[in-house]
């Protein structure tokens, strides 16, 4: 079962251009999640009852006897939908979830992943590629919605969230601040932090909840106590970014997949737990041993009890300098569930997709995580790619991210006074790798003049050499003419310590998942002119 965001942004126009030559192209949501079996049987109505008369009034009728016999290519592979039965069978081979996932729903319904990934049931081109597939309607003796009051749910239980969060999509929860409010304050305070979940929140038993890790000497495992009680205990000040952040900056250059993230998907935090090397070390773990990877499994899982798995290079979890954390505080209250409680990896520098939540397993590997999270996601392709030609296993996954920044103020779209002489402009700037800002420029003249910004480091943040895991705030008074008005853009740029700075434009940085947007920053204001 995979999350829908990366299937669905595709235009529907260019899906159906390319179905003469794969049926498959227009399909690319149908069964972007895999089925628990458990469920293949039932027929659910996530939205309403079942569909209306299909305004097609000769389509076929199939039992769901006969659906289930169509499970492989020879047969054609079918799925049903409501009261209607579709043929995915040339799809199967593009999935970018693999093939071994997308067979787990064949000849049953898909009803009961849409009802997890209700990002199908709320998007138009989702049920316009599922409609160009349908070929038959369900028996009627077959479409037997559940009985009432009954609900299949997997999002039972979620953690409360703050009114505040621009919501990216609801099921999983995926959210950021106003932007607005981002560098209100050095350290976001937990109610605004951005969520990105990937699978329904766990519901962690505390009584039975031990971290197992192994792959290492020795076997070892622990309850959040016995952590807390064994390693000596660090606070890191630490920004977390996910690598889809700025998003919809790319979509205006052309269409991405995935979740349409503003400049918002990033969030700074003061973390509290033991080191990850500390612990390794205990297991008997040895960086210059065969073991080259560290994996993390999540308690998140999907339908098919697949859990949430990725990795880190050896090198990072067992540096002294690399200040990895297993951490079960968050600005120093006990970790929110929707951030992982009771336990998740804190990685500095590295992007937001590593730092596993709800943390169940840690393993020490020869090779890299082979989740899809790891494999076949977060990984970095050239504008010229598209998802049809690209080879995930050529691609390295993306860890360390590039310097960034945005401004948070003024918000585009507001209004300036000339009469002030000077427009107040903030934000924030940030590096992967543990890389310091050492400038921030901020133009209204699209590069032909500058204004350096003043920093804000964060008080009392200890910052070291390649140890700057915290982002930069910072802030400038850029001079306005009195007799301006119109709209007015205004843009920034960073640069970190090893001098690496910002691209210009997104076409330059455009892929087509949409991640590491790191073009210049802007925001449009319109300045009112002096009335006198």
């Amino acid at each position: 079962m995979r999350f829908a965001s990366r299937f669905l942004p595709r235009s529907l126009s260019t899906i159906i251009n390319n179905s003469q030559r794969s049926s498959a192209k227009r399909i690319a949501v149908v069964a972007a999640t895999s089925v628990g079996l458990g469920f293949g049987a039932m027929t659910l109505w996530p939205r309403g009852g079942p569909t209306t008369a299909s305004a097609v009034t000769d389509l076929p009728v199939y039992t769901k006897m006969v659906v289930s016999t169509h499970t492989t290519p020879e047969t054609g592979i079918w799925v049903t939908y409501k009261d209607h039965v579709y043929d995915i069978t040339n799809f199967v081979d593009s999935h970018p979830g693999g093939r071994s996932k997308i067979t787990m729903a064949a000849g049953k319904a898909i009803d009961p992943f849409w009802a997890v990934y209700q990002v199908h049931i709320d998007s138009k081109d989702a049920h316009e590629l599922l409609e160009s597939m349908k070929i038959g309607r369900l028996a009627p003796e077959d479409v037997t919605p559940p009985p009432e009051g009954a609900e299949l749910n997997h999002f039972d239980g979620e953690p409360e969230r703050s009114p505040l969060l621009n919501i990216r999509s609801r099921r999983p929860f995926n959210a950021e601040p106003p932007l607005s409010l981002l560098g209100d304050e050095f350290h976001t305070p937990n109610s605004i932090f951005f969520v990105r979940n990937h699978l329904p929140v766990p519901n962690v038993d505390d009584v039975t909840y031990r971290l197992r890790v192994d792959g290492a000497e020795r076997e070892i495992s622990f309850t959040v106590a016995e952590l807390r009680e064994k390693y000596e205990e660090h606070t890191i000040s630490a920004t977390m970014q996910c690598a889809g952040n700025r998003r919809t900056g790319l979509s205006t250059v052309k269409t991405v997949r995935g979740l349409e993230w503003g400049p918002a998907a990033i969030s700074t935090a003061k973390w509290t737990g033991v080191l990850l090397r500390d612990v390794l070390l205990d297991a008997g773990c040895d960086a210059s041993g065969p073991a080259r990877h560290v994996e993390f499994e999540g308690l998140d899982k999907d339908m098919s009890g697949d859990p949430y798995r990725v990795s880190i290079p050896i090198e990072k979890a067992m540096s002294a300098d690399g200040d990895v954390l297993l951490a079960y505080e968050m600005n120093g209250e006990t970790l929110p569930r929707d951030h992982g409680y009771p336990l998740r990896v804190v990685v500095p520098g590295v992007a937001g997709a590593r730092n596993a939540k709800w943390l169940a397993r840690i393993r020490v590997r020869e090779t890299e995580s082979d989740g899809f999270w790891q494999r076949e996601d977060y990984k970095l392709f050239a504008p010229s790619s598209s998802p049809e030609t690209v080879d995930y296993a050529k691609a390295p996954a993306i860890q360390e991210t590039p310097v960034q920044s945005a401004i948070t103020e003024p918000a585009s779209g507001s209004d300036v006074d000339a009469d002030d002489e000077v427009i107040t402009v903030r934000g924030y700037a940030f590096s992967g790798g543990g890389r310091g800002i050492d400038r921030v420029d901020v133009t209204i003249d699209g590069g032909r003049t500058w204004r350096v910004a003043e920093l804000d480091r964060g008080a009392g943040i200890v910052r070291r050499l390649n140890r700057n895991w915290a982002w930069t705030l910072w802030e400038v008074d850029v001079p306005i003419s009195a007799e301006s008005s119109g709209s007015l853009a205004i843009a920034c740029r960073a640069v970190d310590s090893a001098n690496n700075t910002q691209p210009e434009k997104g076409e330059h940085v455009w892929n087509f998942r949409g991640l590491l947007n790191n073009s210049w920053h802007r925001v449009e204001v319109n300045v009112k002119g002096s009335e006198n």
